[in-house]
């Protein structure tokens, strides 16, 4: 069990059977009255987000989230394929589950999924990805502005926007958290 109290930013609890996830808290002790949890907080099965405050003593139980690394095997068209690596377990995941990951994620490439009571909720691609630009306008001999940038796809069809000089073919290195470009690949995949 956890106490409202021992709150941190990450820490996972559950409120009526459902696993929360919180964003940010603060405790807060006013001049008259008891002391409270202003609790900012998200329902990692619906995404929803809510803020409460809780005294400090309320119990809740705490949310076991399992994390697994497994590798992504195909798409069907309507659900995404997962593969446990160690027991070649396969998981069909809804788009709802892998939208912010998928376009980042190749066929054969390795990703986390994350579990509770043994059922997926969320996959989340690795933290940098190096893909290869499929499409973009030429660059505009001359135009060396600083931080002028374009639109390029990459080969899993996420739109990055990268500096003037990247061309087709190159191999550049997204940051998957913000989408950001980061710079050319080091080396060949």
């Amino acid at each position: 069990m956890i106490f409202a109290g021992d709150f941190r930013k990450g820490m996972t609890f559950e409120i009526n059977g459902e696993p929360h996830v919180i964003l940010d808290f603060q405790h807060v002790k006013p001049g008259k009255g008891a002391a409270f949890v202003r609790t900012k907080y998200k329902n990692i099965l619906t995404g929803a987000t809510r803020e409460e405050a809780f005294n400090p003593n309320d119990k809740f139980p705490k949310a076991h989230i399992e994390t697994k690394t497994m590798q992504y095997l195909y798409s069907d068209g309507e659900l995404y394929y997962f593969m446990d690596t160690d027991t070649y377990d396969q998981v069909p995941l809804a788009f709802d589950m892998v939208e912010d990951a998928i376009k980042y994620l190749r066929e054969n490439d390795m990703a986390t999924v994350k579990f509770y009571k043994d059922n997926a909720f969320l996959v989340e691609a690795p933290n940098f990805v190096d893909l290869k630009v499929i499409e973009t306008e030429p660059g505009v001999k001359g135009n060396t502005a600083t931080n002028v940038t374009k639109a390029a796809t990459v080969e899993t069809g996420a739109v990055i926007q990268v500096p003037i000089f990247i061309e087709e073919g190159e191999l550049i290195q997204i940051d998957t958290r913000t989408g950001e470009y980061l710079g050319r690949a080091k080396g060949d995949k």
